[in-house]
């Protein structure tokens, strides 16, 4: 019998609740937590397949230094003793972490606890850097502290929703799925603020289709409006903030709005009066408006308007900054940027002295330390000699890869903890930690809506992996600071977080979970989701500002310089695709999760692509001054005519050239630190191919082996099912005739080549097939990878392996459903003989009755093939 255990997932923000059955082999299987009430039952499509990072593909488990297998003994002594020497040698300040937004809040606390108390450095930064410090730095400067004002019950109370800068289809479904069921039964109006057609704008009532990088002008131009037609309210205004008049001062003139935003005067006003006339107003924003130089400006002009005409402190009404990390709230609770003490307290000299006090600290920094992008260029400019990264592939994620890259080659001495063996980070460890993954570690994580949630031990942790708090607390010990690291379970963590929250607060602070300080280990272990401050921060009106007032932040919508010139005319907006995850290291080991978007991809406009002479599936070049892409193009009118838009997601280890941070120089917000990787200015053309080559293998080839191979343009792997002894689907692109098949396995080669250049291949070992692959000039031609793993898998005889033609009426079409695998072709087939709903093919087919992430898409193409756009978007989710 399978035991039941009730855990969080490990993704998004949403932070859903997962129950988790476990078989005495110690098979997972997983459903939505009815319970937990981010979700009340619902997992979207990366949910329902946490099974597939739980599985040893891929794994670290064992320590290492320099590449070789070690005990935990040597290697954390080894680390504690180059830190050691390097900060008596060149001071605390050249010792460096860098963490994530996956580690939990255990891990998170003694990593800030040690770098801050003991080593004696701020220099201790997060990836969340990258997605949710503008909104920090917003809310900071608005309410005194960074707090969420809103919860997702707000998303359901509320009359209005305003999305700003998210595709909340793709990248928070589970919530977005809650939404559509708002609007579906209370009919709330939707507006939504996004450059593209998305998804999300599927449910819109409006979709304002701005220029980007326009937002401050947009809300300038709300904030005047609100102003000039008696929507302020006096008396909150008037009683509860600070700062208004100086706000209005540089707001924008409707006539402006329309000329930076390059929107329509009739679609400025409706959306103006529908935010004046509606009380109940939420507004929802993502990376859209944090991942920019002025992400800070942006997300304080939305607060200005919810503070204008006091619409915070109320159910269903307030600005809600939704995070993209399940536990990115966690780290800013234990002060895991560079800019935050602990409990969030600040550098002034107060909190300093009572954190100190409260960790009886000998080595208390005094400063705040480096951000992200300036903490690597610090690597690069050796102020920075040794730097331990945690649970994070800043190689991937950061901007300006190459800088980036060349830092961490330059670094005297790196430590990488992860769960997995080979991402674009970890080949640059001198010391490589095997860090306990999804299913293996215990502790806590804060969702974006202040839920508090455990995150519990499913399985045995594999091989000698070990969780980052105990970790971190062995190497403390060796660094001589062991008593007070000494911690034997992570409740003994959490408890002390906890009463650091509490301590000397007196009010001064909203964040302060103090209550739960006194929990012991078995209260912990059954701890159920828990919010704070409650559920409703603000009602009182009183906020944590010096005078108890929130602040108006005036900012200026000043036409900022274009990014485009003659040589980069284009404008490139970088973005989730929906079934991945960040950097791919634990989606990429899962096939099912490729279906839907299975290679790197540029949508772009069929204008633009008309005049550069791109038709889809072309290989295309993107440059610019910090580097170049090579992706296949997607002809989309979702992108606007100028723009084009590239999945953040693909790296060295899945594709050539495709890692988005490439092209992105190292801008950033000045108030914030946060990156500016939302858009960049590049050239776009085609590239002409000699030979594109499709391939099924057992097993994987070298990615270092593939960069480096003479002739290649272009490849990308695609997992295959790990039962088939984790083979790979690979795609290729050639300049010339390429020594590929020299490094593929084989005692036995059998090849035919056909007409118009076409040839095929089959390696044999043992006299068992081992690869499988198609080549030719035209790559229309080829058969879809999918159907080349069919037939390498299966038992036919080799020659009919080789005998696979195009005419094999196998399904090439996109993949719309990838819990159900059901095709675009399919779902045609079936509206064409009447199923013209989405509840009706949902019925029939499976199609957006588990996790609902495609029906968006379901919605379009019956909304294409019938010429009728659904009333209401549907909702087909079974929950529980």
């Amino acid at each position: 019998m399978s035991a039941s255990v009730e855990t969080t997932c490990p993704y998004c923000g949403v932070g859903c609740g997962v129950t988790a059955r476990v078989s005495p082999a110690q098979k997972i299987t997983v459903s939505g937590s009815g319970a937990h009430p981010a979700n009340a039952g619902r997992l979207c499509v990366k949910g329902t397949h946490l099974p597939g990072i739980t599985t040893p593909g891929g794994r670290l488990s064992q320590p290492q230094i320099n590449g070789k297998d070690t005990t935990w003994d040597t290697a954390t002594t080894h680390i504690a003793e180059q830190f050691a020497h390097t900060i008596d040698r060149y001071g605390p300040d050249s010792i460096a972490f860098y963490l994530s937004g996956q580690l939990l809040t255990e891990d998170y606390y003694v990593a800030n606890k040690l770098m801050k108390g003991f080593i004696g450095s701020a220099n201790v930064d997060t990836n969340s850097r990258l997605c949710m410090a503008s909104a920090v730095a917003a809310h900071k400067r608005a309410f005194g502290e960074d707090v969420v004002p809103c919860s997702y019950a707000d998303l359901e109370s509320c009359d209005l929703l305003v999305l700003a800068g998210s595709n909340a289809a793709w990248t928070h479904p589970v919530l977005y799925q809650r939404i559509v069921t708002a609007k579906k039964t209370r009919a709330i109006k939707i507006v939504v603020i996004d450059p593209r057609t998305t998804s999300t704008t599927d449910i819109a009532d409006l979709h304002l289709a701005l220029k980007p990088g326009s937002d401050i002008a947009l809300f300038n131009g709300l904030l005047t409006y609100l102003v000039e037609n008696a929507y302020r309210d006096d008396a909150f205004v008037q009683n509860h903030t600070e700062g208004c008049s100086q706000a209005i001062h540089r707001s924008t003139s409707l006539a402006d709005t329309c000329d930076l935003t390059g929107l329509d005067r009739a679609d400025l006003l409706s959306f103006f009066k529908l935010f004046g006339d509606t009380r109940q107003t939420v507004t929802l924003y993502s990376q859209g408006i944090n991942q920019s130089a002025r992400g800070t400006d942006k997300a304080n002009a939305i607060i200005n308007c919810h503070l204008l005409t006091g619409r915070i402190g109320h159910p269903g009404q307030g600005p809600f900054s939704i995070t993209g990390q399940p536990n990115a709230m966690g780290g800013r609770e234990v002060g895991g940027m560079a800019n935050q003490l602990a409990a969030h307290m600040d550098f002034v000299p107060e909190h300093i002295d009572r954190v100190q006090r409260f960790w009886q600290a000998p080595r208390m920094a005094r400063a705040p330390g480096l951000k992200a992008v300036e903490l690597f260029d610090a690597v690069l400019d050796n102020r920075i000699k040794a730097i331990w990264i945690m649970g994070t592939n800043p190689a991937v994620s950061l901007p300006d890869n190459k800088q980036v890259r060349a830092a961490l080659e330059k670094c005297r001495f790196v430590v990488v903890s992860d769960c997995m063996a080979q991402t674009d980070t970890t080949g640059f460890a001198d010391v490589l930690l095997p860090a306990q993954g999804w299913g293996e570690k215990d502790g806590t994580v804060t969702n974006s809506e202040r839920c508090i949630s455990r995150q519990r031990r499913l399985i045995k942790p594999l091989g000698n992996a070990r969780a980052d708090w105990a970790i971190i607390c062995d190497v403390a010990g060796k660094m001589g600071y062991g008593a007070n690291f000494a911690y034997q379970h992570p409740a003994e963590i959490f408890a002390e977080h906890a009463a650091l929250s509490g301590f000397e607060n007196n009010g001064e602070r909203l964040f302060d979970i103090s209550s739960l300080a006194e929990l012991s280990h078995q209260q912990y272990n059954n701890l159920a989701p828990t919010y704070w401050p409650g559920h409703r921060p603000f009602a009182d009106k009183h906020f944590c500002t010096p005078s108890g007032k929130a602040r108006f932040v005036s900012t200026t919508a000043i036409p900022a310089p274009s990014p485009r010139s003659p040589e980069h005319p284009f404008l490139v907006n970088s973005g989730r695709v929906r079934d991945q995850w960040h950097t791919m290291s634990r989606t990429g080991q899962v096939p099912n999760l490729f279906q839907h978007t299975p290679l790197p991809t540029l949508h772009i406009h069929p204008e633009d692509a008309a005049n550069l002479g791109v038709e889809s599936g072309n290989l295309i070049n993107v440059e610019n001054n910090t580097g170049n892409l090579r992706l296949l193009a997607e002809v989309t009118s979702a992108t606007p005519p100028g723009n084009l838009f590239v999945p953040i997601h693909w790296n060295r280890q899945f594709a050539y050239k495709a890692t988005v941070s490439r092209i992105f120089p190292s801008v950033v917000d000045p108030v914030s630190g946060q990156p500016a990787t939302k858009t960049a200015a590049a050239a776009c053309q085609r590239v002409a191919v000699k030979q594109w080559v499709r391939l099924a293998r057992f097993g994987h080839f070298d990615p270092n082996d593939l960069n480096n191979l003479r002739g290649i343009q272009f490849w990308a792997r695609i997992p295959m099912d790990l039962a088939v002894n984790g083979g790979g689907l690979y795609e290729f692109a050639l300049d010339q005739t390429s020594p590929l098949l020299a490094h593929l396995p084989g005692e036995d080669l059998v090849t035919y080549v056909g007409s118009q250049g076409a040839q095929r291949y089959l390696g044999r070992c043992d006299n068992k097939a081992q690869w499988l692959a198609f080549a030719g000039p035209d790559r229309c031609r080829l058969p879809p990878l999918s159907h080349l793993a069919d037939q390498l898998t299966g038992q036919a005889p080799d020659w009919q392996k080789l005998a696979l033609t195009n005419n094999t009426g196998c399904d090439q079409s996109a993949m719309v459903c990838s819990c159900f695998e059901v095709r675009t072709t399919t779902l045609r087939r079936h509206i064409a003989q009447g199923l013209t709903t989405a509840a009706a093919l949902g019925k029939r087919l499976g199609c957006g009755t588990n996790c609902g992430s495609c029906l968006p898409e379901i919605n379009q193409l019956v909304a294409q093939q019938t010429g009728h756009r659904p009333q209401q978007a549907e909702v087909l989710i079974h929950e529980g």
